[in-house]
């Protein structure tokens, strides 16, 4: 028991340090905190007594106990509360947790005390948290898989979510997206008479003209309504569009006409540039005046992966019932395109690619990722020109998106409105990207056009990519399990040519409202699949996102922690049941999904065999009651039960 202990003690350590806690075992350096262990003998001697880990994070203290085995996480009294008893607080990790963090809280002037009681081990464990007053009081919080939530960037936020229970930041942003989202789409309906192609365009242009802004090529005030032609207010929008997209180098001349002609409803519609007498001025004036101070503020100010312009696109699309999903179009939520950029660790001098962009979320992601990891200026401005390429076939997509790059400033909108399916790969190689992510459009493939599968798109994606490079992709749930003659040619053609890695099965809410169960693959690219290669297949289903009534999907309580033991596990870093994790090999004719693979490699508690023998015993007693004790006879000599009762 002592070699499991002391491996409990292991694990836990590798832990902390992974999400960059400093601890001290068996005391503290901070001397008031010693000074309070020195009187916190369980026993109640008053001699000194020390959790397994106490550490200091920004302005909390964690008191951490472990205990090997699972059956010693905690125990409650007959009213279900935890037991302070001596051999509770000393036998069980949760109760022994909680009363140094008591302790501490009761007798330092540290106040913000989480104790966390943690059993089991890095494959099989529970990580129980509790926020902890000076009153005796004290919240069980819900159990968590690592302590990420109690790293220093992470705890004031777990700290607001859970023990103060407010709206964090991220929450308040959201639910302010979703508002303005409305709000906006009404404005466009009733005073645009927009047709649901029009609405993102709309949007999307103003944005750009308000980027001209700083270069004094725009300003607000000279939308005055001036009906005279060349000078009414989608003139003057589109001088400034003009301008910016001038400013970026977008090139060739072909694809600016083609971007400025997407744009052109802001100068053909009468009903935008004409002066509304409810608003008391131009429709275009007030989406202009309303977008810089609810939308553009946000894309030029924050520094962060949200794709503002992809959000209000899937919104209008919602309200209106619009042309997504009848076209394949589902945009990936931020934190979907944050994973995937994340599986395939894109780094700064990687070379991205989307092939089926969208509103470019993808490329936002990694772009975001990318400029974090450099201090150069002069990489940061190779990532923005260079390193970041996207394909769309929807002109009014293509348009979106590549506004969304220019407001991001990458530089040059490497973008192409084109079929990809139509490029040569070998053509598209050359453009040397080492990181593809896509999220292809779905439910268009047939036996009578096979390339529309999800999986052609896959195949062709990992053929544009160079040798060696990562891919990720979001497909439904069917793609991997390729029922079709067409779709299992398609994954053995794969297989010839590209590494499989894994494939996580996604929260079947991740699109929602729209009825996909989708998983997340991820290849390397170039190489042939070995036979003896070891996959990953993930149950990902509990990510810690939850739908909320009038809001759709966000991000729960328990997100942040779910997502790091999820990248702990695919790259190595810690272990897990297979309930979660299942490692195989695969063929071709496999369903590539954790449930063809998994199998339970729990081992039971003594808890579990006690209730087993119990069952069994009161199962044996009953038959006997009822004179069938004849199902219990040794049948080791052969023959059925009844052959010696004839």
């Amino acid at each position: 028991m002592a070699k499991k202990e002391a491996n409990t003690d292991l694990w836990v350590a590798k832990q902390l340090e992974a999400c960059k806690i400093s601890f001290d075992a068996q005391g503290s350096n901070i001397k008031e905190l010693n000074e309070a262990l020195k009187t916190a003998s369980k026993r109640g001697t008053g001699n000194a007594g020390y959790p397994e880990y106490v550490a200091a994070v920004r302005d909390f203290v964690l008191v951490i106990e472990d205990k090997a085995s699972l059956d010693k996480q905690i125990h409650l009294t007959d009213s279900g509360v935890i037991a302070t008893d001596t051999k509770s607080i000393t036998d069980y990790a949760v109760n022994g947790a909680y009363f140094y963090g008591k302790h501490i809280a009761q007798n330092s002037a540290f106040k913000k005390v989480f104790a966390l009681g943690v059993s089991g081990d890095e494959k099989h464990h529970v990580i129980t948290p509790l926020w902890v007053d000076d009153r005796e009081g004290y919240k069980r919080l819900p159990d968590i898989e690592s302590f990420v939530s109690f790293s220093p960037s992470n705890i004031q936020e777990y700290y607001t979510r859970y023990v103060l229970e407010e709206a964090t930041d991220i929450e308040k942003t959201t639910e302010q997206i979703l508002k303005d989202a409305a709000t906006l789409h009404e404005y466009l309906r009733t005073y645009g008479t927009l047709k649901d192609q029009d609405k993102p365009l709309v949007v999307a242009g103003i944005l750009l003209a308000l980027d001209e802004i700083d270069y004094g090529g725009f300003r607000m005030d000279s939308l005055a309504g001036d009906q005279l032609p060349g000078n009414r207010d989608g003139d003057k929008l589109m001088n400034a569009i003009r301008t910016r997209l001038t400013r970026s180098n977008v090139g060739p001349d072909a694809k600016k006409d083609k971007l400025l002609s997407e744009f052109s409803i802001l100068q053909t519609s009468f009903r935008l540039n004409e002066t509304n007498d409810v608003l008391g001025k131009t429709p275009l004036k007030y989406y202009t005046e309303f977008l810089y101070e609810h939308v553009f503020k946000n894309i030029k100010y924050q520094k962060t992966s949200e794709d503002f312009i992809g959000r209000f696109y899937g919104e209008f699309m919602s309200y209106s019932g619009g042309d997504g999903q009848t076209l394949g179009i589902i945009l990936t939520p931020r934190h979907i395109t944050d994973l995937m950029c994340d599986l395939v660790d894109v780094q700064a001098d990687d070379v991205v690619l989307d092939p089926t962009c969208g509103t470019a979320g993808f490329l936002i992601s990694a772009m975001h990722r990318m400029l974090s990891m450099t201090e150069s200026d002069a990489q940061r401005t190779s990532i923005k020109k260079k390193q970041l390429h996207g394909f769309e076939l929807q002109s009014n997509m293509f348009a979106v998106a590549a506004a969304n790059m220019i407001l991001r400033r990458d530089g040059n909108s490497n973008l192409q409105c084109t079929d990809f399916l139509k490029l040569n790969p070998a053509q598209t190689q050359l453009k040397g990207a080492t990181v593809g992510l896509m999220n292809p459009p779905y439910s268009q493939g047939t036996k009578a056009d096979p390339l529309q599968y999800e999986l052609s798109f896959i195949e062709h994606l990992l053929d544009s990519l160079t040798i060696g490079a990562r891919a990720a992709v979001i497909v439904p749930q069917s793609s991997m399990t390729g029922k079709s003659k067409a779709e299992q040619a398609f994954k053995s053609a794969i297989l010839k040519k590209h590494t499989l890695e894994g494939v996580l099965t996604c929260n079947t809410d991740t699109f929602y409202g729209v009825g996909v169960n989708p998983v997340i693959a991820v290849f390397t690219t170039g190489e042939p699949h070995a036979p003896e290669k070891i996959c990953k297949f993930i149950d990902f289903r509990d990510d810690g996102y939850e739908v909320q009534a009038h809001v759709g999907l966000v991000e729960g309580d328990s997100a942040k922690d779910k997502r790091q033991h999820l990248l702990d596990v695919w790259f190595g870093r810690t272990e897990a049941a297979s309930k979660f994790c299942v490692e195989s090999t695969v063929q071709p004719d496999d369903e590539w999904l954790h449930s063809f693979y998994y199998f339970n490699d729990e081992i039971p508690t003594d808890a579990d065999f006690e209730k087993a023998i119990g069952d069994y015993l009161t199962f044996e007693f009953s038959m006997v009651m009822q004179n069938r004790e004849y199902l219990f006879q040794n049948t080791a000599q052969g023959g059925d039960v009844d052959a010696d009762t004839e």
